[in-house]
């Protein structure tokens, strides 16, 4: 029988058993009511394990079941063989190698790397002229672990081709599968990896950009090719540009553009003119520094105009992050860093807060083993799953190991890279806890605290046993109600996870930027409702008219559309934090409609104006207080009207029974604090830092450094622990 390909044994060892390639078909025989091709709606994960971060980049690489299309690492694999059965995995595997030297010491030419068919960003701190990439594919058949080299079409049945090629050419498990749904997922584009740049000396201002071809000062993209800055296309609504970038590309070629005035250190508007739609760049940062654009000190403004009282936000920015320190970074158990998935810092930055806490390390860290032995058959949807993953992955130390001179070393002398890992993705983790979620589901800016309070309602919902970490946040808050017309008193107690501040509006010293009333015009003169203009303006982050569009889209059949804005915190308003300082009156109702929307739920009517009183008459905060605090009993359970007494003005309720409140010492200490900058909390960026081993550390996406000036007077989140007596 002729030998045409080979079989090996456990990969990395030297003594594994070996089979004609013509015996391959034989010997997927058995297995071949398992292999599946995958269908129209399956996840196909190829880029990080299940229970891990390891990817194809890992030096053991990745495991693709091929009949549940679940991804694991070689720590994990024989787990899920264990207790699922399936034998035939899918190895994928990249290598990165430093490229052969020509004669004169150079690189020789770049030629087209048909090696490379996997969908994995490149390692950004090497540079893409010295190394070179080769991916690898391979059948693996548990529990022999024998190796199957694909390509392989003459011995492989044609199922097994079929299925083979339909995962390795399937799409991200995290594009979303509902053609109805608004945003789907940016795909990243094919031109990113290995974008051309001219060295053409030209550097791009921070402000006071002009079309290249026109006068026309707005719209603008910068060309990640060549630099040059040219307006974009022409809107229905008059506004836009003369379309220069278009034209520029019809006539280089020069594939992608960044929109200037959306660049943050989350990232920007990206698009591709050869693929004709919007794209991610995962060197965004490199291809804008070739320009002499740092992304971390831009701040997503039209033009980089700002008035005179938005300077001492400016110096913010820099302040929050520490700009213009030498910090040291950080490595080891507990400093790893969560690399940035466009806009989803305010994710990271309440998860390196959250897993800093030992109860939330014990509850997911701590049962570990259990935790991941006992999972569903698909662990990508599992709650406790991922948050246990998540929590290995920032506090093992596995994902944050320094450099070592004699790993270096010896990488030169075998011409091959082992990467080093630079943060980890919480892809895995965001597209779950953000499932069925209208905000924090897309690529857009949330709210830090309103990710917090979601958070902690799911951990509520899915607790281990009896332990539940989210115990330690949980407070008990008095409130005092009084009727206008009896002058009636109601006292109240209610578990609360969270005490905000207000802040009166007379207090703020930037009232005049709050709102960019050009853009409000702007948006009101197409026929849209002027506070629904206003509002549209201000949950954008005044990202201009553009972007509020793109908001009244989203919102306008909501109930409250045309409400007057309500700023958090401010005026006469009431807040999300009146409520816990005992400010509203029963004469302040919610809005009818929203209570019936509630109450057409299920839920009873008592339940939903408490519940929107709670989070400012905001309909999925009050669902989600409704789910959290399943000790709320409708009033007519257990109010007592006293009566026939000295106390005859007062009505006294029963406090529910088991709070699960631990009290203690009034004394605390603040151990972490999120930082935000921008003009709202749905822009900007966020920034965490938490005190470790005495000393504060800087969390900045996926960079960790000790702290050398921390800023806890521009704190917006602060986290204190109870300090004994």
């Amino acid at each position: 029988m002729q030998r045409r390909g080979a079989l090996f044994g456990v990969p990395g060892g030297s003594g594994g058993r070996k089979m004609a390639a013509g015996d391959v078909g034989e010997l997927l025989v058995p297995h071949m009511p398992t292999i599946r091709v995958p269908r129209s709606g399956d996840r196909v994960y190829k880029n990080e394990c299940a229970f891990s971060y390891d990817s194809p980049n890992s030096e053991g690489g990745l495991y693709v079941c091929m009949n549940t299309f679940l991804a694991f690492g070689r720590e994990h694999v024989e787990r899920h063989f264990r207790k699922t059965g399936q034998s035939v995995y899918m190895h994928l595997k990249r290598h990165v190698r430093e490229k052969v030297r020509g004669a004169s010491g150079g690189a020789l030419p770049k030629r087209r790397n048909s090696k490379i068919f996997l969908d994995l960003d490149t390692d950004d701190d090497l540079n893409s002229d010295d190394y070179e990439y080769e991916d690898e594919a391979k059948l693996v058949i548990f529990p022999d672990h024998y190796e199957i080299a694909l390509p392989n079409i003459e011995e492989l049945p044609a199922l097994v081709t079929i299925a083979c090629d339909a995962v390795l050419s399937s799409k991200s498990p995290y594009r979303k599968q509902d053609p109805d749904t608004w945003e789907n997922e940016l795909p990243v584009s094919k031109y990113a990896n290995n974008l051309t740049q001219l060295d053409n000396g030209v550097r791009i201002p921070p402000s006071g950009w002009k079309c290249a071809r026109c006068d026309l000062r707005e719209n603008l993209w910068l060309n990640l090719t060549d630099g040059s800055v040219l307006c974009g296309k022409w809107f229905f609504d008059s506004s836009g540009g003369n379309g220069h970038a278009l034209e520029h590309y019809r006539d280089m070629g020069y594939p992608l553009a960044v929109k200037l005035g959306t660049i943050t250190p989350d990232g920007a508007d990206v698009y591709s003119f050869q693929e004709e739609e919007p794209v991610l760049d995962p060197h965004l940062a490199k291809h804008l520094a070739h320009f002499g654009i740092d992304m971390l000190h831009m701040h997503g403004t039209e033009n980089g105009l700002r008035d005179n009282d938005m300077k001492p936000r400016v110096s913010e920015w820099e302040v929050i992050q520490e700009t213009g320190t030498k910090l040291k970074p950080m490595y080891g158990p507990g400093y790893t860093g969560l690399k940035n998935l466009g806009n989803s810092c305010y994710l990271s930055s309440v998860m390196q807060a959250i897993f800093s806490i030992p109860e939330f390390q014990r509850a997911y860290v701590g049962n570990l083993p259990r935790i991941f032995d006992y999972s569903p058959l698909d662990p990508t949807q599992d709650f406790n799953t991922q948050m246990t993953k998540l929590g290995h992955g920032l506090l093992s130390g596995q994902y944050s190991k320094p450099p070592v001179k004699s790993e270096l070393i010896e990488q030169v002398m075998k011409e091959e890279h082992k990467p080093q890992q630079n943060g980890i993705s919480p892809r895995m983790f965001k597209a779950f806890v953000s499932k069925s979620h209208p905000e924090f589901s897309s690529n857009r800016q949330q709210d830090a605290q309103e990710f917090f309070l979601h958070l902690v309602n799911l951990v509520e919902r899915n607790r281990i046993g009896s332990e539940n970490p989210s115990d330690v946040f949980r407070f008990l808050v008095e409130e005092r109600i009084q009727c206008c017309q009896t002058r009636k008193v109601r006292y109240t107690e209610r578990v609360d996870y969270l005490m905000q501040l207000p802040v009166a509006m007379e207090a703020a010293t930037n009232k005049a930027s709050d709102i960019d009333e050009s853009s409000v015009m702007q948006l009101a003169e197409m026929g849209f409702p002027l506070e629904a203009c206003r509002k549209a303006v201000y949950f954008t982050g005044n990202m201009g008219a553009e972007v509020a569009f793109n908001w009244i889209i989203v919102h306008m059949e909501e109930p409250d559309f045309a409400e007057p804005l309500t700023m958090p915190g401010y005026g006469g308003a009431a807040s999300a934090g009146a409520s816990v300082f005992g400010a509203t009156g029963l004469d302040n109702q919610p809005p009818e409609e929203i209570v019936a929307i509630i109450t057409s739920m299920g839920f009873h009517r008592n339940q939903a104006i408490q519940a929107l009183r709670a989070t400012n008459n905001n309909l999925e905060r009050a669902l989600d207080w409704i789910f959290s605090h399943p000790e709320f009993e409708e009033d007519s359970d257990f109010v007592i009207e006293m009566e026939n007494n000295a106390n005859a003005n007062i009505i006294s309720e029963a406090k529910p029974e088991g709070p699960r409140v631990k009290d203690g010492s009034g004394m605390y200490e603040l151990f972490a604090f999120i930082s935000h900058m921008g003009t709202s909390t749905m822009s900007g960026h966020y920034v965490c830092h938490i005190k470790k081993e005495g000393r504060w550390v800087i969390y900045n996406d996926h960079r960790v450094c000790a702290s050398e000036r921390p800023p806890k007077d521009l704190g917006y989140m602060y986290f204190y622990h109870r300090v004994p007596r």
